[in-house]
């Protein structure tokens, strides 16, 4: 085992690789902790906190150790990289938080009125007037996790209907559709392959 942490196949490749890992982890950890920090769950945010640290320590520890060595600098800044985006897909397929969703219509409604009710979506009808006319304006606050199901209830009976989405920091007592197990519906979300579009 000496002789193999000795060796050029270790210094050269094994350890810049532990060091690319070592760095992914803790960059995606950080920017787990950034999102929890903003969605307001603190709860988890110090034992993120702590493991971001510790991986980093370890991994610079070895950056020192062999600072001869170009290829470790290399690791450090790939896994830096590649930590940033494993962590913004993570964060992705989570989709904690809720979202505004404001939809404009000139055409006919009452279709995709009627949808949103029956699937539980809270919503909010203001009659307005648009460049070219009389609008309807529909607004809605849906957890992001919920956002594709009303994306496609509009596509399918508003399909011309103008929207914006925008992220809310919090949401008090709406009416929104029921999910159960929401902890283990996180993890599902994070190992299910479907990119959200």
């Amino acid at each position: 085992m000496a002789e193999f942490l000795e060796s050029d196949i270790f210094k050269w490749v094994v350890l810049p690789m532990l060091i690319f890992l070592a760095r992914m982890c803790d960059v995606t950890l950080g920017t787990l902790r950034n999102v929890f920090i903003s969605k307001g769950l603190r709860r988890v945010v110090p034992v993120l906190g702590f493991f971001e640290v510790l991986i980093w320590l370890i991994s610079i520890r070895q950056i020192m150790k062999y600072l001869d060595n170009p290829m470790c600098y290399l690791g450090f800044a790939g896994g830096f990289s590649m930590g940033t985006y494993v962590g913004m897909l993570v964060e992705r397929k989570l989709a904690l938080g809720m979202q505004v969703l404001r939809i404009i219509t000139e055409k006919e409604s009452k279709a995709l009125i009627h949808a949103l009710q029956k699937n539980n979506f809270g919503i909010t009808i203001i009659d307005g007037h648009g460049a070219k006319g009389p609008v309807k304006i529909i607004l809605t606050i849906v957890k992001r996790a919920d956002i594709q199901k009303v994306l496609q209830l509009i596509k399918l009976h508003c399909p011309q209907a103008f929207y914006s989405v925008e992220d809310t920091k919090m949401a008090r007592q709406g009416v929104f559709p029921t999910q159960e197990a929401r902890t283990m519906d996180y993890f599902r979300r994070i190992f299910t392959f479907n990119q959200q579009k």
